[in-house]
């Protein structure tokens, strides 16, 4: 007999070991489930000396203590003035601060690729890990390139098989033609819009998502249909200008004033216009075209998703992002910041300037503003990290860190009609909350330094978490 058949076959069979071996490792890191991340899980849990930023934009309060048990906050309270149960489990935390668990309200499962390609890859295993790691334990995903992905992976976590903050799924994108991803379907027709509302809510979708070239035709039809099942609709737009969406009756709007179109002299009906920074830079906040557009969202009850930090093209280089990248994502991102010519980085940040100066005016003007992450752009905006990094750049530009916080949790809670049970510190509420080291009222990057997150009265450790997804970040 042929030796060389003996070859082959021992070739299949190493093929095959190795592919088993594989799918064994694979599953393995992608589904331990919850208890290797847990720190602390106990009937009754005191959370003693602590700081308290409760979330609703009151000043701290020092000397705390907070008893958690059932997965709900039992007590809150001055030191001398909670009695803590026999038989708690007691955390003394003098010099830490507690928040509420971040609602994250333009999240994605998904990355940017890299290297310029307009593909964006599915990161179900390390996302989440993120999300929860930052302090993340609500997040509402602005738009999906594979829904069922997203959709199995909350079952997953509300299941408690993997580790991961509370997901709400936005199931989109409502496109229109132009696209500049072809990972996303292209509107024809109002009925298009209607059938895909129809089809994702009866498959379990939180809310959709409309963007850029959705037609004022198209977005009526998806509003229409969304509305009519108790579900609500969001925008990243630009061929709709705000005040045409918020007379349609969109439910939010992402990004705030850049991406906003209406201002540009080159706008036509249903097309979206091409911009330029020096148009941003020439638009007065304070003027009476933007002013009238505030009032419009305002009168509508619009909401804002601030994500200030997808337009940081290059914010501080930190170690924690670059171990959780893989060395192929590592390479592309840094060898493109690299090239980032001045004017792109001028760019950055006179859209930040600005937008802030919006979201200042839009919330003195009675605006609901909330914040994302949106992890997106160049990358520089990674899962989680990028929640952190806005509540930072809004300090930054004017908000004190309680006003930040708030953004962050409690007004993110509101909208999606949650405040009864998240989004601040309170009696009854669910406890999920952040301990973090230090006092982000006096020093807003103490935000970054999570000791522990609790989502339900469990709490996970953070340092493991991020372990796990050590050079994962650019893979899945």
């Amino acid at each position: 007999m042929n030796p060389l058949y003996f070859t082959g076959m021992r070739t299949r069979s190493w093929i095959v070991a190795v592919a088993a071996a594989s799918v064994l490792i694979a599953q393995s890191q992608f589904t331990p489930g919850v208890k290797p991340f847990i720190a602390v899980d106990a009937p009754v849990i005191a959370l003693e000396h602590v700081r308290i930023l409760d979330g609703t934009g009151a000043p701290s309060r020092e000397d705390q203590t907070i008893v958690i048990e059932g997965g709900r906050i039992q007590a809150v309270g001055p030191v001398d003035q909670v009695q803590v149960p026999a038989g708690a489990h007691r955390m003394a935390l003098p010099g830490q601060t507690v928040i509420p668990g971040l609602v994250g309200m333009h999240e994605h499962l998904f990355y940017p690729s890299g290297g310029g390609v307009p593909l964006y890859i599915e990161h179900g295993m390390s996302f989440p890990r993120l999300y929860l790691a930052s302090g993340v334990t609500t997040a509402r995903t602005a738009g999906t390139l594979e829904p069922y992905t997203d959709l199995n992976l909350k079952k997953m976590i509300d299941q408690g098989r993997m580790p991961g903050p509370k997901m709400l799924i936005t199931v989109g994108y409502l496109e229109g033609h132009g696209s500049f991803a072809p990972q996303m379907a292209e509107l024809d027709t109002p009925d298009d819009a209607r059938r895909f509302v129809e089809y994702w809510a009866s498959m379990g979708a939180h809310s959709f998502k409309a963007y850029m070239h959705i037609t004022r035709g198209e977005l009526e039809a998806a509003l229409t249909s969304a509305h009519a099942r108790g579900l609500k609709l969001t925008g990243h737009l630009c061929s709709v200008g705000f005040r045409e969406a918020a007379a349609l009756g969109i439910d939010n709007l992402e990004h705030g004033l850049v991406v906003d179109s209406e201002f540009n002299p080159a706008k036509q009906p249903d097309l979206c216009p091409q911009g330029s920074a020096q148009e941003l830079a020439q638009l007065d906040v304070n003027g009476e075209a933007v002013q009238r557009t505030i009032q419009e969202l305002v009168q509508h009850k619009v909401a804002v998703t601030s994500t200030l930090a997808v337009f940081e093209v290059a914010p501080p280089l930190q170690p924690r992002f670059l171990e959780a990248l893989s060395p192929t994502a590592a390479l592309l991102y840094l060898s493109s910041r690299d090239r980032l010519p001045e004017q792109a980085r001028s760019s950055s940040a006179l859209r930040i300037k600005k937008e802030v100066e919006f979201e200042r005016a839009f919330v003195k003007a009675g605006g609901l503003l909330m914040a994302g992450c949106d992890p997106t752009g160049n990358g520089s905006a990674l899962a989680g990290f990028g929640d952190q990094r806005n509540v930072e750049l809004l300090v930054e530009g004017g908000f004190s860190a309680e006003e930040a916080i708030r953004i962050a949790t409690l007004n993110g809670a509101k909208f999606l009609g949650l405040d009864d049970h998240i989004g601040s510190i309170a009696r009854g509420k669910q406890a999920d909350l952040v301990v973090l080291d230090g006092n982000p009222s006096k020093q807003i990057s103490d935000v970054e330094k999570v000791r522990m997150v609790f989502r339900d009265g469990i709490g996970f450790d953070p340092a493991k978490l991020l372990e796990s997804v050590r050079g994962q970040v650019g893979l899945h």
